[in-house]
């Protein structure tokens, strides 16, 4: 569940266009400069290997206007200042009504996910949140455990299968993609025929949180999401026929009590719930888990020295995290004026936080070009404030888990070719990674 905004960012469309970025004066940087880099981070150059592209846009500097309007935030502390300031909004719906255009955010898929948590402020956002309490605290870490590493040695035997007859496997699809569904579906309960179809569901609808969506992405998650929105809706139905003593069936009473005689606004809420916190544990953790595969194999001597260190994995979990962050870009509003690394910034315009940029800031982070696993740097990737992930505790322990084992079982494990990428700006999605061993 590798993610901000509570468990997944969510992107869109950005706000009114305000005064340059250099306190009001004309010296912004070249509009065509901002472009030729958005253009370049979407190619599969800057898929592989978006680094230098950010430190571009950080020479810019610390808030870029982007050539729609609002800004591009890309250092660290100006990041970590809309993270966590209180006088930094998510885009709701509230928001939307208030902009000149509000058809401009009327497709399917997108509406679907401003009702999430990622899209509300207080007190829905309060509300909701103390409702879940803490998904995810240290007694059902320990719960989930022995499951997780459970299905870690049997996909781990896949792997080792595959290796046996193949010579190489695809570690995303055999590993990858297949631990965050497996373990979310346990925690669901959701029956282990459906995981092919809500991952199917999820990589289609996700294009609609892109930056700027096209009609024709936008026409595929429409697709998906009406296909998201008949899963779910019959899934609580059936789990309200018949209760168990999973997490879903606790929601139910507890949001069937809140909404007493309102079934319609419980089973509305309940749907929010469930779909959003399924879909948005999948991508990005899959993504972390297969970084984590690639950063330290693609190097033979690390990965010997971290078998020989297994102490320090926690480490190499939160450099991966660092180094490539699944989520890339996420989005704010300035609930008023305000001033943000000296730009001023007008009550309403949105503004782009870019973890990557921020995580490879080299004033937090020297060298950060530089994967090292004895880093001990700082990072932004779970986001921070009201909307901290709170599938960050679930993230670490697939990831811990599934690194040790692979140390203890592969002490060869080497990529065959470099990842291949989904071709996004804000969620990150490795399609394949040839292993060999």
């Amino acid at each position: 569940m590798t993610a901000v905004d509570d468990i997944s960012g969510t992107s869109a469309l950005s706000g009114t266009s305000v005064v340059s970025a250099t306190s009001g004066t004309p010296s912004a940087p070249d509009r065509r400069s901002v472009i030729s880099v958005l253009r370049r981070l979407r190619s599969p150059e800057g898929q592989r290997d978006p680094g230098p592209l950010w430190a571009e846009l950080r020479a810019m500097g610390d808030v870029v206007p982007a050539p729609w309007g609002g800004y591009f935030v890309t250092g660290y502390e100006a990041c970590s200042q809309v993270l966590r300031g209180r006088n930094w909004l998510a885009p709701d719906f509230a928001w939307q009504a208030r902009q000149p255009d509000p058809d401009a955010f009327r497709a399917l898929a997108t509406q679907e996910m401003w009702r999430t948590l990622s899209r509300l402020n207080a007190p829905a956002h309060t509300c909701q949140r103390r409702a879940l309490g803490n998904l995810f605290d240290r007694g059902t870490i320990e719960d989930m455990r022995p499951q997780v590493t459970d299905h870690v040695g049997h996909l781990l035997d896949d792997l080792a299968a595959q290796l046996a007859a193949h010579g190489e496997a695809d570690f995303v699809a055999t590993v990858g993609e297949r631990l965050p569904i497996h373990t979310v579906g346990r925690w669901l309960d959701l029956p282990p025929e459906d995981h092919a179809r809500i991952l199917s569901f999820t990589h289609r609808q996700v294009h609609a949180q892109e930056l700027l969506p096209t009609k024709s992405q936008l026409q595929i998650s429409a697709a998906a999401t009406l296909d998201m929105r008949d899963y779910f809706t019959q899934l609580i139905g059936r789990r309200r026929e018949k209760p168990g003593g999973d997490v879903l069936s606790s929601w139910i009473r507890h949001w069937d009590a809140q909404f007493p005689g309102d079934r319609e606004s419980a089973d509305q809420l309940l749907y929010d719930l469930t779909m959003f916190i399924t879909i948005a544990s999948l991508e990005t953790t899959a993504t972390l888990l297969t970084n984590v595969a690639w950063l330290l194999t693609r190097e033979p001597a690390q990965w010997n020295w971290l078998r020989e260190h297994p102490e320090h994995v926690t480490d190499a979990v939160d450099e991966a995290l660092r180094y490539d962050p699944p989520i890339h870009l996420n989005s704010r509003i300035a609930a008023d004026d305000t001033v943000l690394a000296g730009v001023p910034i007008a009550k309403d315009t949105m503004v782009h936080v870019l973890y990557g940029a921020a995580n490879h800031d080299p004033r937090v982070n020297p060298d950060p070009g530089r994967f090292d696993v004895l880093r001990g740097g700082a990072h932004l990737t779970f986001g921070g404030g009201a909307h901290y992930c709170l599938g960050a505790a679930l993230a670490r322990l697939e990831a811990h888990t599934l690194l040790t084992e692979l140390l203890n079982r592969f002490p060869t494990l080497r990529p065959a070719a470099a990842p291949e990428y989904e071709t996004r700006m804000v969620f990150r999605r490795v399609t394949s990674l040839k292993v060999t061993a």
